[in-house]
């Protein structure tokens, strides 16, 4: 019996192939044998094969597979006996075969007799064996299963390959064999155009086949585009590469020396007796929250995670994963930032934190492609090259960590399909979780290590408080204080509120405060039960009362807030106070700690704080005050944001932006400039995309779709397509709610784009012609006009070229009826590129010329930049490659300035286009690398015409 997974999946018994059925099923028999011999468990193979949406038969369908299968692997077998090459075991089951049974061993076993012929100095047979490992792959891991494609276990094969593909070729540049190496390292680095491993090994091997004019080539290639790209110099693998090349060495000195080394997902910097560190010039994030300064306790689980770090993972290729468990306000947070801050050193590239808000009652939790953006923020990494789909992002945080030591603390977990996305591929990182869920299946299948944590011994609570209030206190009243620890059930998070009262009323006795705490009758659900000392609701009704009036008010119409966290201007409008006020406001709940400053300005709440605030406002706020409050804070989001959207794009039409009138108490942001209105959507990010929900969910249908319609340009130019379809989606329902045919033409017409930005071609067809004969009931012409614009860019891509000048020709004439220069000046545009298109190049350039004299007329910058990049297409289809150039040029320097990152790649692609003609096949590679490396990013299905350009 043998496997194949290192391409298709496939599986032969006695020499004949076996059917393997439908793709689904085939993919059930590879992720068995991606870990032949373990156990996947039933829950784990569904999420596998469905994700986020398996049907309610799934475990029956998954049971069918293994009859089925059992049946194709095993004829013989005696009915109702136990099955041998799928048994199951426990609640899941494994792929039991003999050594070599699968390509997946055979390729790893050649590996292992590398690495021994390494140690043995024989290197004909490390080249030999190396290259018949990576013979073992016939194409992708389980290349016909597509829902497969981005799991972890996948993306961490093909970082193994990678990593022997580097070996293998270091051996055959050490043994003379540079030209046998050369095309294998000019695919690699096509593929991977910023590694810059590759592109030396790549330098090294032109260098030693004789090819030192090529070496150059390459060296200036890479050098221009991590200069363009990323705005960094070539590190030192590079920068060594290009001495070799200015000393003239050609010789085994120039070479990588080659090193035995592990089976890992990626390529791993190596140094002797060293820790590995990060390239020169690479972002070294820190975002470790402060440690806390009263700490106690928790010695034996400081001293399982330490235990971690110095035993290694069951298998070399496997991330480290400890898991923090306990009960909400157990303190899992504290101990995991305690422990990351006093082995911060023990991961010199970087500390990652994320807090993921699994189990916070206001605002939706962080999504994977939440946090992954995030991380790749916090590396520095251009926006132009972050993705646009979570399975591009996820492959480029692993990239990016690939060889690293880097510490991720995911912090407030809901559950395991939140934390998968967001695991390293490298085996150098530890990954940290904290979370209330045990998770049993993040332990079963990815070996997660377990430290439950409980309450506080009543010896460490007494250390707490001491260390807060001062130990003479304590002391004086030994009673007064096993009372406190008593009611607070040695909750740390209680324990801390009560040591806050203690510390601002220090003419309070402890027993007084005990009283207080034993008088309170009401407890918060989440903790609810028959133990009267697990009752935390009491602890913060105690804190909530020392407040004033203003103060107390303000804390519960934060459970209003649709959260993460909150600004003093937007808290201003919550409580209809002036913005000073407000912060003073918040700075007193902060000292008493129901809320904390976790940045400059940014107050967010505990999530069992946030929920006691919710309770509050529940309980007292009338059911009229509480909307009002609600219709403040959004009227705050709603008409800031549109100043920001008009700030960002002047030449964009509006719509009504909210109610004729802002709700008394409410008043927008003073937003200064264009920056200014960038920098404030990025911060508000999340609470403005939570905040769309919250008006949905409310009543406020009006504010949801207005304040979706804000916020399109800003998530569409920075790539945020699938958090923006969404939030229209939501948006939509809205609309329809309200039944306002304007707000159903607008949410029509931008699920169009985003769903043509993401290559839903249907969709997005659906929807414009939704949103036309929405515009066309309502007399808005100018809508009609955009709306033909946009098809007329959906009918380029699918090269219906007819059609796009249709709807062209459509759009100018309702523009120019309507008297709407700035839509004129972007249809002039549209015409001239549809007409270069079909051929009619002189009229292409008359209309592409009027529309970037009326462009610059009008200052926009972003037709500015299309029109050039249409001129240069028409000049060169004329064969006038110089012009076109030229053209490109002045494109790309604007589509940089505003951010425009697959317009930016287009005009890359046509630009190499144009210095191919020219015979400059180094400039044109260079211009395809860099526009493959964005459209790759994205997800793009324009990236295949590009790579075969390359490959030509």
């Amino acid at each position: 019996m043998h496997v194949q997974i290192l391409g298709r999946v496939r599986a032969w018994r006695d020499g004949t192939e076996i059917d393997l059925g439908r793709a689904r099923q085939r993919g059930f028999l590879g992720l068995l044998a991606l870990t032949v011999g373990q156990p996947w468990s039933r829950a784990d193979l569904v999420d596998a094969l469905w994700r986020d949406s398996p049907p309610a038969t799934a475990t029956n369908v998954i049971q069918g597979y293994v009859k089925h299968l059992r049946r194709l692997l095993e004829p013989d077998r005696v009915r109702r006996t136990p099955s041998v090459v799928i048994p199951a075991v426990g609640d899941g089951y494994a792929l039991q075969l003999a050594d070599g049974g699968v390509d997946l061993a055979r390729f790893r076993g050649l590996v292992a007799a590398a690495d021994e012929a390494v140690r043995a100095g024989e290197l004909p047979l490390v080249t030999r064996l190396l290259g018949d490992a990576l013979g073992c792959w016939q194409g992708p891991p389980l290349a016909d299963v597509p829902v497969l494609a981005d799991h972890p276990k996948v993306v961490r094969l093909l970082g193994e390959r990678r990593t022997v593909l580097a070996r293998y070729v270091d051996a055959l540049l050490a043994s003379g064999a540079a030209a046998e190496a050369l095309p294998l390292l000019e695919e690699e680095a096509c593929c991977h155009p910023f590694d810059e491993a590759t592109q030396a090994r790549l330098i090294r091997a032109h260098q030693l086949a004789g090819h030192r004019g090529k070496a150059f080539v390459v060296y200036e290639s890479v050098r221009r585009r991590l200069a363009a790209e990323l705005g960094v110099d070539p590190g030192p693998e590079l920068a060594a590469a290009h001495a070799a090349l200015l000393s003239r060495r050609n010789d085994a000195e120039g070479t990588v020396a080659v090193r035995r080394a592990a089976p890992v997902e990626g390529p791993r910097r190596e140094a002797a007796g060293a820790e590995a560190r990060p390239p020169a010039g690479a972002e070294v994030p820190a975002q470790l929250p402060p440690d806390l300064p009263v700490f106690v306790g928790r010695g034996n689980e400081l001293g399982q995670l330490d235990d971690l770090l110095d035993c290694p993972a069951p298998r070399a290729d496997a991330v480290t994963i400890a898991m923090i468990t306990g009960a909400a306000g157990v303190g899992k947070t504290a101990l995991a930032v305690r422990w990351a801050h006093r082995r911060a050193d023990r991961f010199p590239d970087g500390q990652l934190f994320v807090d993921l808000r699994g189990f916070s009652p206001g605002g939706p939790a962080v999504t994977p492609a939440e946090a992954v953006r995030g991380f790749l923020d916090a590396f520095a990494v251009p926006q132009q090259r972050i993705p646009v789909s979570v399975q591009a992002q996820s492959a480029l945080y692993r990239s990016l960590l690939s060889g690293r030591r880097v510490l991720v603390v995911l912090d407030n977990a809901a559950h395991a399909e939140q934390i998968r996305p967001l695991l390293p591929g490298s085996p150098g990182c530890l990954v940290l979780v904290t979370s209330r869920n045990r998770m049993p299946g993040l332990v079963a299948a990815e070996g997660a290590a377990p430290t439950v944590l409980d309450v506080l011994p009543a010896a460490e609570a007494r250390k707490l408080l001491a260390g807060r209030i001062g130990p003479h206190r304590v002391a004086a009243e030994p009673q007064a204080t096993d009372e406190l620890i008593t009611r607070c059930a040695g909750l740390p998070l209680a324990l801390a509120i009560v040591a806050a009262r203690a510390a601002t009323h220090r003419d309070f006795s402890l027993g007084a405060l005990a009283g207080e705490l034993s008088a309170a009758r009401t407890a918060l659900d989440l903790f609810a039960g028959d133990d009267r000392a697990t009752d935390v609701r009491a602890v913060f009704s105690c804190s909530h009362r020392t407040l004033d009036t203003a103060a107390a008010r303000l804390f519960q119409l934060l459970g209003l807030h649709p959260g993460p966290d909150i600004t003093p201007p937007a808290a201003a409008g919550l409580a209809a106070v002036p913005e000073s006020r407000a912060r003073r406001l918040l700075e007193d709940l902060a000292r008493v700690n129901l809320v904390t400053e976790h940045l400059p300005g940014r107050f967010a709440c505990h999530d069992l704080l946030r929920a006691y605030a919710v309770e509050l406002a529940e309980a007292h706020e009338r059911p009229a005050e509480r909307s009002a409050a609600t219709r403040r804070i959004l009227d705050h989001y709603l008409h800031t944001a549109y100043r920001a959207a008009q700030m960002m794009d002047p030449h964009r039409d509006s719509v009504p932006a909210a109610r004729e009138r802002i709700e008394p108490g409410s008043s927008p942001e003073q937003l200064t400039d264009r920056d200014h209105a960038v920098a404030w959507v990025a911060a508000e990010q999340r609470v403005l995309l939570a905040a769309v929900r919250l008006a949905a969910d409310t009543g406020f249908d009006a504010h949801a779709w207005r304040l979706a319609w804000c916020l399109t340009d800003f998530l569409d130019l920075r790539g945020h397509w699938q958090q923006q379809l969404t939030m229209q989606m939501c948006a939509l329902e809205a609309a329809h709610r309200l039944n306002d045919p304007v707000g159903l033409a607008h949410t029509h017409r931008v699920l169009g784009r985003c769903c043509a930005r993401l290559g839903q071609n249907a969709d997005a067809r659906r929807h414009f012609e939704a949103a036309l004969a929405l515009f066309h009931d309502v007399g808005d012409l100018v809508g009609q006009a955009h709306t033909h614009r946009n098809l007329t860019l959906l009918f380029n891509s699918l090269r219906h070229y007819p059609e796009s000048l249709k709807h062209a020709l459509l759009a100018f004439e309702m523009l120019r009826a309507a008297d709407h220069r700035d839509g004129q000046a972007r249809a002039l545009n549209m015409l001239g590129e549809a007409y270069a298109h079909l051929g009619d190049q002189q009229r292409a350039l008359t209309y592409c010329r009027r529309s970037l004299v009326l462009a610059r007329r009008l200052g926009d910058r972003y037709c500015t930049a299309n029109a050039l990049d249409s001129l240069g297409f028409a000049y060169a289809c004329l064969g006038r490659h110089r012009w076109a150039v030229d053209h490109y040029d002045q494109a790309l320097e604007l589509h940089r300035d505003g951010g425009d990152r697959y317009y930016e790649a287009e005009t890359l692609t046509r630009l190499g286009d144009s210095h191919q003609a020219l015979g400059g096949l180094p400039r044109a590679r260079d211009a395809w690398h860099r526009a493959l490396a964005i459209l790759d990013d994205l997800g793009h299905d324009h990236a295949a015409a590009v790579r075969t350009r390359l490959r030509q």
